[in-house]
């Protein structure tokens, strides 16, 4: 119910109608899917160090979608980082996972919204094949 509510709240400020209300959910469903896939892909690679690489991948796949990805890519990564704190810090015992960590994914995330290569943050060891 509260996507329904930011979708219909975003889509009445950017004033979009008919068409484009179709269009912008669209965007929002395949970037999210575009997110989904970087994940699903990082967990395969399973190489070290490269969360920032398929972070960005994944935001950068997204925003090529449009308004509607942009926007998912937001949520979806806002909604990460407060549940990776808040796992942490309930299985851990710590207040976050560490303030370089979340500021070098948001760094990454913004990097690849903005619709610069990803491949700045791609490890060492890492196959072509992502």
């Amino acid at each position: 119910m509260k996507l329904f509510i930011g979708i219909l709240f975003c889509t009445l400020i950017m004033g979009v109608t008919g068409e484009g209300w179709y269009s912008f959910f669209k965007e929002a469903v395949q970037g999210a899917s575009d997110l989904w896939r970087a994940y699903w892909d990082m967990k395969e690679a399973n190489v070290q160090n490269s969360g920032r690489y398929f972070r960005a991948r994944g935001n950068y796949d997204a925003a090529q979608r449009g308004p509607g990805g942009v926007w998912a890519a937001k949520i979806i990564s806002n909604v990460g980082e407060y549940l990776q704190g808040f796992l942490h810090q309930i299985y851990l015992g710590r207040d976050s996972y560490g303030l370089e960590d979340q500021v070098s994914n948001r760094r990454a995330e913004e990097w690849g919204r903005s619709g610069q290569d990803p491949d700045r943050f791609r490890p060492a060891g890492l196959p072509k094949k992502y």
